[in-house]
């Protein structure tokens, strides 16, 4: 499933985002037919935002996740994610109910299905229809061993019965991926996937459930579907029997990471909607933007944005460049950009005061972003799930990779450097102990010497990192079994907390080393590494201190200059349709 071609950063990227951003138009434009105010309208309604859809279906948007091998545009899966997040500015659940739900199921296609289930889900998508993927099952959750919905062998196929609920878009799909139990014995090897397609499926042997009401993400439907003793062909099955939880796991490492990474969308409107509002507030005799502590949380979550862009940004390249590796960068891409931004966006719901939960107006957009952004934290995967999935795996990364490990390669953080197409067929269950990303927090500290007198702070966390890397390898190295299993205690699951923390900071100073000579001037001023730096979490359960009044001032200026120029606040500078207000 590769291609021997490979995409340029500076020519793909930003054309395609670019041209997505500027289809959707200036979302608070009154005028403007895709703007807040309708999309506020539909969230009102609890309907999927119409006018949207027809947008992107004008735009074509189920391109960008088909292969290019069978009539799309994914090619790169950080240029997928740039795409998505000018969706997700606007409309969460455009995002999540036209695009991301049809991402999600499609990946186990590319990845195990059939050429001829490979052909059949790209025509879908290319003709503007969708694909849902039934993994879960309220009764078992992330629990995926525990799956009660069975496919057992039946007269010329396979017979199903049983239900999945809560499942995106299940009746407005043509065709659903199910995970099922194909073996009633016990073990990983009992279950496949399938291909359901709904207009196989005989009268009278599949119903609807009821749609299930929901806080955030209103727009999105959320069903359920009850099966009882329908025929299946064979040929349903995706890949070889029995697999189908080693697909699924393979599969997450895609998803987990880019799902989270376009959710960054929301925290970019959402800091830019509270710098409207107060610019227009006066507080105590002054501008609000004047006082101390409202820069102060500006900047910081301005900061926050930066750092979930740069580990997105690592995780997100190496699943092109180290698939071997990414069954743990997956994990820890999901477990912490989740909270972060989560954390982000109800600081930025304290500067706003009574008008954060005002559900008309010229910033009600920003309560539905605080509603809809919480299944960062839980969606497709808890922040739980991806810990006790970390736990287990330190023990054998303290004997394999942390005593020093080659470090990741340069391409990894280039910006500007190619990717290889993504490797589906190479997507592996288990990393086997092996990472680069660690050796590389080390290996930058000391190849950019000038670091250590650029800022206290990159001094002063970089030695932090590298110390709790050395104690973490004495520490992991003997936890006795019951400390790798859902038993743990706290102590046990702080050790994946810290662990994420040195591949997090790894990503952002390898990032900012290999940019050096990036025309952006920011991008080359080690004042951003210092604030991103500055905000990594690293005591669990306590949240980082404020950022020095020099990176105040430097983040907290940055943010006007990008807020006034109608750029994006993220790593890569991006023109956007909503221009500032004097500008109108």
């Amino acid at each position: 499933m590769t291609s021997p071609t490979t995409t340029s950063a500076a020519t793909a990227l930003p054309h395609r985002a670019d041209a997505v951003e500027q289809h959707l138009g200036d979302p608070r434009d009154p005028a403007n037919p895709l703007g807040f105010r309708q999309i506020l309208a539909a969230d009102e309604r609890a309907e999927m935002f119409a006018d949207g859809e027809r947008a992107l279906d004008a735009y074509g948007l189920g391109a960008e996740f088909v292969p290019p091998e069978y009539g799309g545009r994914l090619t790169r899966l950080d240029e997928l994610v740039e795409i998505m997040r000018s969706v997700y500015r606007r409309d969460p659940c455009l995002g999540l109910g036209y695009g991301a739900s049809s991402f999600i199921a499609a990946v186990n296609i590319w990845t195990a299905g059939s050429e001829e289930q490979r052909r059949h889900v790209a025509g879908l998508l290319l003709d503007h229809r969708k694909v849902s993927v039934a993994y879960h099952e309220l009764a078992h959750g992330n629990d995926m061993i525990g799956t009660e919905f069975e496919a057992m062998p039946g007269p010329g196929g396979l017979v199903l019965n049983g239900r999945k609920e809560v499942v995106t878009n299940l009746q407005r799909s043509d065709a659903v991926v199910m995970f099922a139990r194909t073996d009633r014995g016990p073990g990983s090897r009992s279950h496949s996937q399938l291909l359901v397609d709904k207009d196989r499926i005989p009268a009278g042997r599949m119903r609807y459930l009821p749609r299930f009401a929901s806080s955030g993400m209103r727009g999105v439907q959320l069903g359920g579907i009850e099966f009882h003793d329908c025929p299946l062909p064979a040929d349903s099955v995706v890949g070889r029997p029995g697999h189908g939880l080693e697909t699924a796991l393979k599969c997450f490492q895609i998803t987990r990471t880019t799902l989270v990474a376009m959710f960054q969308g929301m925290l970019d409107t959402g800091l830019r909607t509270t710098l409207r509002h107060l610019s227009t507030r006066t507080l105590y005799g002054r501008p609000a933007t004047e006082l101390p502590e409202v820069r102060s949380v500006l900047a910081g979550v301005h900061a926050d944005l930066l750092l979930c862009d740069a580990f997105a940004t690592v995780g997100t390249r190496a699943l092109h460049l180290l698939p071997a590796e990414t069954p743990l960068y997956a994990q820890a891409v999901k477990y912490f950009i989740s909270r972060v931004l989560m954390d982000a966006m109800h600081r930025l719901s304290t500067l706003l005061g009574a008008h954060f939960y005002i559900r008309e107006g010229e910033h009600a957009i920003f309560q539905k972003l605080l509603r809809d952004i919480q299944p960062a934290g839980f969606g497709h995967a808890a922040r739980a799930a991806c810990q006790m999935s970390l736990l287990p795996q330190l023990p054998l990364l303290a004997r394999r990779s942390w005593p020093g490990v080659e470090p990741a390669p340069a391409d990894l953080f280039r910006l500007d450097a190619d990717l290889p197409p993504v490797p589906f067929d190479r997507l592996t269950v288990t990393a086997g102990g092996r990472e680069s990303l660690s050796s590389s927090l080390a290996a930058g500290l000391d190849a950019a010497p000038e670091l250590a007198t650029a800022h206290p702070v990159i001094a002063k966390v970089g030695a932090h990192l590298r110390d709790d890397l050395r104690r973490l390898t004495a520490e992991c190295a003997t936890l006795p079994p019951v400390e790798l299993s859902v038993a743990a205690g706290s102590a046990s699951y702080d050790l994946t907390h810290r662990y994420v923390n040195v591949l997090v900071g790894a990503a952002c100073v390898e990032l900012w080393r290999h940019n050096r000579d990036h025309p952006d001037p920011f991008l080359a001023d080690p004042a951003w590494l210092a604030a991103v730096l500055a905000r990594i979490p690293l005591h669990p359960g306590v949240q980082p201190p404020r950022l020095p009044h020099d990176l105040d001032r430097r983040l907290y200026g940055e943010l006007i200059e990008r807020y006034e120029s109608a750029t994006s606040l993220g790593l890569v500078r991006r023109r956007l349709a909503e221009p500032h207000p004097k500008e109108k």
